[in-house]
């Protein structure tokens, strides 16, 4: 005997059972039903009835849920995870060791899987995962899950799960990750039926990237070693990114208060990381000097002649005189930190494409978009403006910050101080190195002293944690392994 399904409601009609109340026996087959009769729950026609498979049509694949969840993984760009194997991770792990798309970096706790993907999000903006088992291992990751929370890190946290039947009071291993993981997550699921793996990772891809943050996957460790046809699997799929667009009038209303400002700052944040010649040819255009949040450090070399360093109480007092002499201060993707301390009686232009960031007084001309793509757009609109003798101006604020860092590197000092040590790592460590950074003293002592050049660096933003370090530099070997054009340099 089979079953139909109605298309419009869901309901099933059951030819053991057939309906009682429209008169239809017991055994009767669906073939058999009169032509007049309709669903009961919404009426429809017979023809909205589908005959429900009873085979399951995965039954002969050769490949299982995990070979075809790490296979999707790749497809989405996603080569990369560190994690801790265990028992009820070992489908999934086994997946990642037979696909040559994929690599797996085994480390020695579960945070430091949680920071190495918050790192290498961080360095490259691309998305690593995180894999570790049920339970124990799953809140072992949530001091590494929390960084990449505040800090809009995109990561893909897959957790391995005990199997369903043993679920419950009494079961080894096992906690409700669902609970456990909503704080921390912009997507979070469990995979209770095979049919759903491929649907439920895309989604949570699409949100770990359009949400940025973390997205949570829980596997049941069953799950994932029951055969699976991609063929017959649904997916979603995803934007490119976020690009996003303020109107030409917004643009031209920015234009215009930025050719009229006599003292303007730019002011450069994490959000604008990317486009520091972007920044650089608008500095130039319009005469402004270029302060940095502590994350945007290095988006220029600091002996850039138009980059004056950090605002904020890691940064030289001398950033601190040109903010507070500004009558608008342009904000690239800043989100406004107290250790920042932007004062907020000013008027601003921000671009940011976070809009809760946008307008943080009434006299805000807000941009909500990419800097990569409003820059562009603003460029063409500002006047070229005249030097007036800022530069020069710059010029000496920059050397007598430079006079004050190298009397604070007193190598004769004993025992040694913090802006010595940061003189010496400066000429030292490579121009093309990688830098991860942990938190506490030196993490004040390299904001302030440290002299940036090319280098990229890492670090816990906004949670502040220690632990940082050492994963972010590891999590480098998955960044630029050996034969790409940077150097082999990592530094924690």
């Amino acid at each position: 005997m089979a079953q139909w399904k109605c298309s419009v409601c869901g309901y099933i009609y059951d030819e053991t059972t057939g309906d009682p109340k429209a008169g239809i026996l017991a055994g009767t087959t669906f073939e058999k039903l009169p032509d007049t009769w309709t669903c009961p729950v919404c009426g429809a026609g017979k023809e909205a009835f589908r005959k429900v498979p009873t085979e399951d049509i995965h039954a002969r694949a050769n490949t299982t849920v995990s070979d075809v969840m790490v296979a999707e993984l790749v497809t989405w760009g996603v080569n990369v995870v560190f994690g801790l194997p265990g028992t009820s991770s070992l489908g999934l792990v086994e997946a990642i060791r037979k696909n040559p798309g994929i690599r797996y970096f085994v480390v020695r706790h579960e945070e430091n899987a949680a920071f190495a993907a918050s790192a290498y999000n961080k360095l490259t903006g691309n998305v690593a995962a995180c894999l570790t088992i049920a339970g124990p291992g799953a809140t072992n990751l949530t001091t590494g899950l929390y960084d990449a929370k505040e800090d809009h890190a995109s990561i893909l946290s897959l957790n391995g799960q005990v199997e369903a039947q043993y679920t419950g009071p009494g079961g080894v291993q096992e906690i409700d990750q669902d609970a456990f993981f909503r704080p921390i997550t912009v997507y979070n699921n469990t995979i209770y039926e095979k049919n759903l793996a491929v649907l439920l990772l895309t989604r949570a891809l699409r949100y770990a990237k359009i949400d940025r943050g973390v997205a949570q996957i829980s596997v049941p460790n069953d799950i994932q070693k029951q055969p699976l046809d991609a063929r017959f699997c649904a997916r979603e799929s995803c934007l490119c990114g976020p690009d996003i667009l303020p109107s030409d009038d917004m643009i031209k209303t920015a234009a215009v208060a930025i050719n009229n400002a006599k003292k303007p700052v730019i002011l450069a944040g994490w959000g604008a990381y990317p486009d520091g010649q972007k920044v650089l040819g608008f500095a130039e255009k319009i005469k402004a000097p270029i302060l940095t949040t502590f994350r945007a450090k290095g988006i220029l070399p600091e002996d850039n002649p138009w980059v004056i360093g950090i605002l904020g109480n890691v940064g030289s007092p001398h950033a601190r005189i040109l903010v507070n002499e500004a009558d608008l201060v342009i904000t690239l993707g800043v989100g406004f930190s107290k250790y920042t301390n932007i004062p907020t009686e000013k008027s601003f232009v921000q671009v940011d494409i976070d809009p809760l960031k946008l307008g943080k007084n009434r006299q805000t001309i807000a941009l909500w978009g990419n800097c990569s793509l409003v820059l562009p757009k603003l460029l063409p609109l500002l006047t070229e403006q005249e030097e007036m003798g800022g530069k020069k101006r710059l010029a000496a604020l920059k050397k007598e910050w430079d006079l004050q860092r190298d009397a604070e590197a007193d190598s004769s000092a004993s025992p040694l101080r913090p802006p010595f040590i940061m003189k010496v790592l400066s000429e030292t460590i490579p121009p093309d190195a990688v830098i991860s950074l942990d938190v506490g003293e030196n993490q004040w002592w390299f904001g302030r002293n440290f002299r940036i050049k090319q280098q990229r660096f890492a670090m816990s933003g906004y949670l502040a944690t220690m632990g940082f370090g050492l994963p972010g530099a590891s999590c480098d070997h998955g960044v630029w392994p050996a034969g790409r054009n940077r150097s082999k340099n990592r530094v924690s």
